[in-house]
């Protein structure tokens, strides 16, 4: 398998043709994956937004005002209202606001980026990464996979690594299950969350921070002969994680 980044992507502006700005640096192939990060998906989208578009409701001002206490650091309440306003479910509001998205992910301040918006205060996640990869594959001259991806931290692991929120084109994982390992055992449980693989190896190249790099095609790699399922982001009735922070609360 082969990581290339897309060279020379410009500074991505609302309305940008993001399946033309690639396709016009890469040459794509059949059986490529294109993997593209969702902050130049959010910029073509104009999903930059600033603080003074997000007044602070008396939740927002409460939950900046506890933080505050907590990490000694000035808390915008307007940062805590986006935060309110870009997620369907609060899970933690302390020590830090973990929520749930409209479309199911689950991260540290709904997603909202600071970082590398030059004209604006804030980077909001696309409302749909999957709509969002289906567009920029249907514009693409070949037609090939796309994953949406960013970068988020991890429960009981230090770091981040880079995950899917959207796909296209292939099934978000392939299934192990009835397979059998190099004893002859069963496989019973083993679900293989490809598109957040593929996401992982491909920030190894995208890289953090001033890179500029934010698209990224993966070359050499095949799916197998194994089922395929588009389930990714857990239900509610099967996360025992988020069932457990439900009835949870901080306590310094």
């Amino acid at each position: 398998m082969e990581l290339h980044a897309v060279a020379d992507v410009p500074e991505i502006r609302p309305g940008d043709d993001l399946a033309g700005l690639v396709a016009e640096r890469f040459d794509l192939e059949s059986g490529d994956v294109l993997t593209i990060a969702s902050t130049v998906v959010s910029k073509a989208e104009g999903r930059a937004a600033d603080l003074a578009d997000f007044p602070a409701s008396p939740r927002a001002r409460e939950i900046a005002g506890r933080l505050e206490e907590l990490t000694g650091e000035e808390k915008d309440p307007r940062f805590a209202q986006a935060v309110l306003e870009e997620s369907t479910e609060v899970l933690m509001e302390a020590p830090f606001l973990l929520t749930e998205s409209r479309f199911g992910h689950v991260s540290v301040n709904a997603g909202i980026d600071r970082s590398n918006v030059p004209d604006h205060d804030l980077l909001l996640l696309p409302k749909n990464p999957t709509a969002s990869a289906e567009r920029i594959r249907a514009g693409l001259p070949t037609d090939v996979p796309v994953i949406v991806t960013d970068t988020c931290g991890r429960p009981f692991r230090h770091g981040q690594r880079g995950v899917a929120l959207g796909w296209a084109g292939m099934p978000a994982s392939r299934d192990w299950r009835g397979e059998r390992d190099r004893d002859g055992r069963e496989l019973g449980v083993t679900v293989q969350s490809i598109v957040d693989e593929l996401a992982a190896a491909a920030n190894l190249v995208t890289g953090e921070g001033a890179d500029g790099t934010p698209a990224v095609v993966v070359r050499g790699w095949e799916f197998g002969d194994l089922e395929g399922s588009n389930e990714l982001f857990r239900e509610v009735e099967t996360d025992f994680v988020r069932q457990a922070l439900r009835g949870w609360s901080y306590e310094p």
